[in-house]
């Protein structure tokens, strides 16, 4: 039951990356967002997720994980509600953007209290393994969510639907979670700060450069603060006594790679997500449920995926599982760039998709295993928090740069097409097109394929990084084996 009620928690958070993204066409026309600001929708939740992870791992460990977590679902579940009820574009932004710092609350803390409810070995394992199906499955399942709520309420219950939920598990927690020890300490307040700060820049940074261009001055200023205040956060970190982030964590080689690695993969999931609903929608003609049925193959196969490498993970340890996982995930997206206007959803889209699920699930399990593995009980809260907020700024940060490549690709076709267009069409369609500058099919599924095919080419390649860090830097010690085992290993260092 405490894994469930964790469970439940993280399966809420990440849900709420995807789930909005289906309903975003009825949220344009209900609350007048244009297509620029449309995408802050989503932006506003990743932005104060990723950036305030780091914080709030580090207040589990001071104040009582329990405690953090009860109010970080809570203010998420205020924020849901505050969303439902918004009447205006600002009044969801700042609603979507409290949610994400009541994810970023409860998020890190739930993975923390795996480690502390669960002793190590087996049962940690299998909890773990739970943990990661639902943390890499929940966007497949937030999309499905999305389609039902969409389609049979309106936009407005893919933030209702929280309440409920939220206020379950916030009544459930006291039964079946017992609190964790307190570690005395401070809050690294300015630490905090320069990392939430840098890490807003940066994002900012890739996503008005997909906007705008990589030679707008607004972008370039903004990645040259985000240098400046990460250099600085490094900096405090160092000569902070009790610093958010203890930087010897980076020290262990395992660590640092699986760090690198989720930030790679990160970008490979959000992109699939991303341009394959775009694909699914826009080119293959499905409506939103249809579209949400579609992806819950993905959820099944990572569970699979998970539960393989839970239960062989303390016969052949991680590094295995981490570069096989990296490498179907690589070959997935490889396999989707052979995509066109001419592909079916069973010929060209599930069997790629299904290859990536797999992967994926054998490298969540295992990336976060890895990354809480040999960590002193203090600092879970931490290094849960780092791996969460690798996987969030990974993600915008990845999402950001496809999206850049799909903008150049689609661009470049877009120059074919229209003379193709002009040929051909009617004059009726070429006087609309004179007026809104946009193409109609069959022209602009030949724009869109090519973007996305442009994409997935890109996401391959992050892929394939992921399995070359985990080649090259990962380490499995026979210590390592015992602890997966549930035997005894030397204490943390």
């Amino acid at each position: 039951m405490a894994l469930f009620v964790i469970a439940s928690c993280q399966l809420m958070v990440v849900l709420d990356i995807t789930i909005v993204n289906i309903a975003l066409p009825h949220i344009q026309t209900a609350l007048d967002f244009s297509t620029t600001s449309l995408a802050w929708v989503v932006n506003a939740y990743t932005l104060t997720f990723g950036g305030l992870l780091l914080l709030g791992g580090r207040t589990g460990d001071i104040l009582g994980r329990r405690r953090v977590f009860m109010f970080g679902v809570l203010l998420f579940v205020l924020a849901s509600l505050l969303g439902g009820l918004a009447q205006s574009s600002g009044q969801l932004l700042g609603a979507r953007a409290l949610q994400g710092v009541g994810g970023a609350i409860a998020s890190p803390t739930a993975l923390a209290l795996i480690s502390t409810t669960f002793r190590e070995g087996p049962e940690r394992n299998r909890a773990f393994g739970v943990f990661a199906a639902v943390s890499a499955g929940g966007g497949a399942i937030g999309l499905l969510a999305g389609g039902i709520l969409v389609e049979w309420l309106n936009w407005r219950w893919v933030l209702f639907v929280n309440v409920p939920i939220g206020l379950l598990i916030v009544l459930a927690t006291p039964r079946w979670i017992r609190e964790s020890e307190r570690h005395p300490g401070h809050f690294d307040v300015t630490g905090a700060l320069a990392s939430t700060v840098g890490m807003v820049l940066l994002v900012y940074g890739f996503i008005r450069a997909a906007q705008e261009g990589w030679r707008d001055a607004l972008t370039l200023a903004s990645f040259a603060a985000a240098v400046v205040v990460l250099t600085g956060f490094i900096l405090i970190e160092r000569r902070s006594r009790q610093p958010i982030t203890p930087l010897h964590m980076f020290a262990d080689r395992n660590r640092a790679g699986t760090y690198g690695i989720m930030l790679c993969l990160a970008a490979a999931i959000f992109g699939m997500f991303f341009f394959l609903t775009l694909f699914v929608q826009n080119v293959l003609g499905f409506s939103p449920l249809e579209a949400g049925l579609a992806f819950l193959p993905v959820s099944a196969v990572i569970a699979c995926g998970a539960g393989l490498a839970s239960r062989f993970l303390p016969v052949y340890g991680p590094k295995p599982f981490l570069v096989v996982g990296a490498l179907l995930a690589a070959a997935g997206l490889s396999w989707l760039t052979l995509t066109d206007v001419h592909s079916t959803y069973a010929g060209s889209v599930l069997g790629p998709m299904l290859v990536f699920s797999l992967g994926m699930g054998m490298e969540f399990v295992s990336l976060t295993l890895m990354a809480l593995s040999n960590v002193p009980t203090p600092e879970t809260g931490a290094a849960s928090g780092t791996l969460n907020a690798t996987q969030q700024v990974g993600g915008s940060l990845g999402l950001s740069i496809l999206v850049t490549v799909y903008g150049t690709a689609s661009t470049n076709e877009a120059g074919k097409q229209i003379p193709l267009f002009l040929q051909q069409a009617p004059p009726a369609q070429r006087l609309r097109f004179q007026r809104t500058g946009q193409l109609p099919k069959p022209w602009s599924d030949e724009v869109l394929t090519a973007g996305v095919s442009s994409a997935f080419i890109m996401a391959a390649v992050f892929a394939a990084v992921a399995a070359l860090i985990a080649l090259i830097v990962i380490q499995v010690r026979p210590s390592d084996l015992e602890r997966l085992k549930g035997g005894a290993s030397p204490g943390p260092v």
